[in-house]
């Protein structure tokens, strides 16, 4: 019977893959169509003569924002290019004022303000840069700054007109940005935002693949060349994943700032609490990655001593995937999720009647000290998961009220049946719990 829903899962998880790759390989041609559509329109301030009598050679800064700001999330864009604004503002109107300060104090102290002016703003512009909270949103801006800045009042010694200079290439980087932010907006937009909140979603389906995928080849192995061989499949891909998200969740949020209200995401959306979910998921991954070392150690208990393991290590493993599972359709759906519905009272009594499950004495036989640390670890480790698990659920829990999620009336019955009431039953336990998850209980009207 598990080996049936093994299955499925594993099919699940295979085209929940292949669906992923295709959506980003659409998103990527799209990107280059609406890239290569923003150069052909910048370079018509050059092929067509009107416009370029306005703009002259100014015209090539057009061209380099729309080379340099277009990235591939909207929010990405818009942060680059409010970013390129801003440096360029600030850089030319300091590099102006410093440059005919320098040509009002005239011979050698020009270039000798010029000099120091130049020192004084790229040290203080490139300390800023250091400072994590800066360099995470304005460090392109404060590296525009210092550009902008040096070749204006570098300019302004050979050019008598650089104030009017600094407005035409200002104006000329507006034009680019302002063909690079219609583009990026209003033709098929791709939104940082909608790809962490999916990719968060799809983190929970991932972690309760592997956690499933450990426990199923635990108790499959026969020998120890199979658990040499078997152990260490798509699910712990999965989850390595997972693991290796931090940088993309930073990277997705802080673009995701920068973008306007659009859908269910407002201006002041809790980004925060998705990484801190997402530092919570990692936790939960290095967890699993620890039961897959476990059960790959070479001292573990013999194959009889997993089966009398087996039932008690079903019945948790399908409670944990199926809050897993719940958890993730909650925050893909941005269903409010009620923790203390999800987790049953019955999960604890669960977690009461498992702990001592293992010693010897009701193992049955003697074990050896090294089926006892193995034993021991194994259900530490499996304990220590139901915990994180717990605490994902409340941390979901907090976001639905932080992001005002919809309110649905949610009633989980599924883990109250994981126990059996009755010890003497007809039903066996693990295929009682196996029809309560098909039946999905759970209603959301």
């Amino acid at each position: 019977m598990i080996g049936i829903v093994k299955g499925e899962n594993k099919n699940v998880f295979l085209s929940f893959v292949s669906s992923f790759l295709e959506e980003m390989k659409t998103k990527r041609v799209i990107h280059s169509i609406k890239v290569a559509l923003a150069l052909v329109l910048v370079s018509l301030l050059y092929l067509l003569n009107p416009l370029f009598k306005q703009v002259g050679e100014n015209a090539m800064w057009a061209i380099m924002t729309v080379v340099v700001v277009f990235e591939f999330y909207t929010g990405a864009t818009l942060g680059k290019g409010i970013n390129r604004g801003i440096g360029t503002v600030l850089g030319g109107g300091l590099g102006c004022l410093a440059a005919i300060l320098a040509d009002e104090i005239g011979g050698i102290g020009n270039h000798v303000t010029v000099g120091l002016s130049i020192f004084i703003f790229a040290a203080g512009a490139t300390y800023c840069r250091t400072i994590p909270r800066i360099k995470r949103r304005y460090d392109y801006g404060a590296m525009i700054f210092i550009l902008t800045f040096n070749l204006v009042v570098v300019s302004g010694i050979r050019a008598e007109k650089v104030v009017e200079l600094a407005r035409d290439r200002l104006a000329t980087i507006g034009m680019g940005f302002a063909i690079c932010m219609f583009i990026s907006l209003f033709i098929f937009p791709i939104w940082a935002s909608d790809e962490l909140h999916y990719s968060m979603a799809s983190r929970f389906n991932k972690l309760s693949t592997s956690i499933q995928g450990c426990l199923d080849e635990y108790f499959t192995i026969t020998s120890e060349k199979e658990n040499k061989q078997e152990i260490g499949g798509a699910y712990i891909q999965a989850c390595k994943a997972v693991l290796n998200s931090k940088s993309n969740d930073e990277a997705l949020a802080n673009f995701a700032k920068w973008e306007p209200w659009h859908g269910k995401f407002g201006l002041n959306y809790p980004w925060t609490k998705y990484l801190e979910i997402g530092e919570y998921l990692r936790d939960l991954g290095v967890l699993v990655l620890s039961l897959q070392q476990c059960i790959q150690s070479p001292k573990q208990p013999t194959s009889m001593q997993r089966q009398k393991m087996k039932e008690p290590c079903e019945i948790l493993m399908i409670s944990i995937v199926f809050i897993l599972k719940e958890l993730g359709e909650s925050t893909k759906k941005m269903d409010r999720c009620q923790a203390k519905n999800l987790l049953s009272p019955n999960l604890q009594s669960l977690k009461l009647q498992f702990t001592p499950q293992y010693p010897s004495s009701k193992i049955g036989g003697t074990l050896t000290s090294d089926e006892n640390l193995a034993i021991a670890s194994f259900n530490f480790l499996l304990m220590q998961i139901v915990e994180r698990v717990e605490i994902l659920a409340k941390k979901v829990e907090e976001l639905g009220e932080l992001a005002d999620f919809s309110s649905t009336k949610f009633e989980c019955k599924c883990i109250e049946k994981f126990i059996p009431r009755d010890e003497n039953t007809s039903q066996p336990p693990v295929a009682a719990v196996l029809a309560t998850k098909r039946s999905r209980s759970c209603i959301r009207p």
